[in-house]
C-alpha cells in the first residue's frame, strides 16, 4: 500500500537512492536498465504514489510518442464522433493524443500548432476550418511535422488528406429525393463555417442539372456554428412567407436538417412520406442524433471508420518511415444512403 505521494522525479531519486538519469531511463524504456536496478525502482514504486509526467519525458526524446489532433469545433457532433475514434486508435497504437479545439477561430487554430509545436509532436492530425484557416501557418507548421489532414482540404498543406466525396455522396441523395418525389430544394446557410458546404452545393447542383432539374437554393442568414437555432428561425421564415418552392428540401448537413423539423413542427406541418404529410427532409453526415429525430432523419453516412482509421494509418507509415512522401495524397470515400422516415 502506497503511503506518500511524490509530485517530483526527483523526490522519487531521493527516497530511492537512484539517479534522477537512470529514473528517466526507466521510465523511456524499462528495459534498458539492469534488472537489478528495475527491481529498485519498481520497488519503489509500489511504496510510494508516483506517475511519471509523460509528456515531460516525451519532450526528453527524440521522436515523442504525442500525437496532436486538431478539429474545428469539438462541440460539432461529426468531429467529436472522429475524434473520438482517433483517440482509441492512437492509444491502441502506443501514442498519446493531444485533442484541441479551433472553436471556428483561425487564430485559435494557429494557436493550437504554436502550443503543439513546444512538446514537439511526432505528427498531426488535422481537420481544418478551411477558408477561413491561415493556409500559410498551417503550411509553415507542416513543413516541420508529419501532417494528414481529414475532412477538409487544404492546398499544399500535409502529407496526406482523408475525406468524403461530396459530388457523389450529395448526388446520390438527390438521385433519390427526385425518383422518389418532387425535385429537392437545397437549404444552406450563407457563409457557413462548414468546410465542405460549398462542395456540398457543386454536387448538389451538378446532380440536379444532370436529372433535369434547375437548382433551387434556400439560403439562411446567419453566422457561426448554431446550425440548429439558425435553420428553425429561417426555416420558420421561409414557411410563414410561403418561399419553399417544392415540398422536398435537402439540407446541407443534419443540424441544419434537426432545425429545420424543429420548424416544420412549430408551423403544423408534417413531416414524412404519404397521405397527411406537407414536406420531406433530408440532410448529410449521419449526425448521432438523427436516427432520434421526429420524424428519424434520412441522410448520408459518412465512414468515420475509414477516415479516422485511414488518417491515423498514413501518419504512422509516414512516422515509421521516417521520411515524409514526395507528394500529397487525397482519400475520398463514398458516402451511404440511410432511408429513415423523414424522406
Amino acid at each position: 500500500m502506497r503511503q506518500e505521494r511524490l509530485k517530483t522525479m526527483e523526490e522519487l531519486a531521493t527516497v530511492s537512492g537512484i539517479s534522477r538519469p537512470t529514473l528517466s531511463k526507466y521510465f523511456n524504456d524499462p528495459t534498458s536498465v539492469r534488472r537489478t536496478t528495475r527491481a529498485r525502482i519498481e520497488e519503489a514504486l509500489e511504496r510510494y504514489d508516483y506517475t511519471p509526467n509523460v509528456y515531460a519525458i516525451n519532450q526528453n526524446r527524440q521522436l515523442t510518442r504525442n500525437l496532436g489532433i486538431v478539429v474545428p469545433y469539438l462541440a460539432d457532433p461529426f468531429f467529436a464522433e472522429v475524434a473520438r475514434n482517433l483517440e482509441l486508435l492512437c492509444g491502441e497504437s502506443g501514442f498519446n493524443p493531444i485533442l484541441l479545439s479551433s472553436h471556428g477561430d483561425p487564430d485559435r487554430e494557429v494557436a493550437n500548432l504554436d502550443s503543439l509545436r513546444a512538446i514537439r509532436p511526432a505528427g498531426l492530425l488535422l481537420a481544418p476550418i478551411g477558408r477561413r484557416s491561415h493556409a500559410e501557418a498551417l503550411k509553415l507548421f507542416t513543413e516541420d511535422f508529419p501532417t494528414v489532414l481529414f475532412d477538409c482540404d487544404v492546398d499544399q498543406v500535409g502529407d496526406a488528406m482523408f475525406g468524403t466525396d461530396h459530388t457523389q455522396s450529395t448526388g446520390m441523395m438527390v438521385d433519390y429525393l427526385v425518383r422518389t418525389g418532387e425535385a429537392p430544394a437545397l437549404f444552406e446557410m450563407r457563409n457557413a463555417p462548414n468546410p465542405n458546404a460549398n462542395k456540398r452545393r457543386a454536387g448538389y447542383e451538378a446532380a440536379m442539372r444532370r436529372l433535369g432539374h434547375e437548382p433551387m437554393i434556400l439560403v439562411a442568414e446567419g453566422t457561426g456554428w448554431a446550425f440548429e437555432e439558425i435553420a428553425c428561425a429561417e426555416a420558420g421564415r421561409m414557411i410563414r412567407e410561403h418561399l419553399l418552392p417544392t415540398d422536398t428540401v435537402l439540407c446541407g448537413n443534419d443540424r441544419l436538417a434537426i432545425g429545420f423539423l424543429a420548424a416544420a413542427y412549430e408551423h403544423g406541418l408534417r413531416v414524412g412520406v404519404g397521405d397527411g404529410h406537407a414536406l420531406r427532409v433530408a440532410g448529410h453526415d449521419d449526425h448521432p442524433f438523427s436516427r432520434f429525430t421526429c420524424p428519424p432523419l434520412t441522410t448520408i453516412s459518412q465512414n468515420y471508420d475509414q477516415i479516422a482509421g485511414g488518417s491515423l494509418e498514413t501518419l504512422l507509415s509516414i512516422i515509421g518511415a521516417g521520411q515524409r512522401p514526395d507528394s500529397k495524397s487525397v482519400s475520398l470515400f463514398d458516402g451511404s444512403l440511410v432511408m429513415r422516415k423523414s424522406a
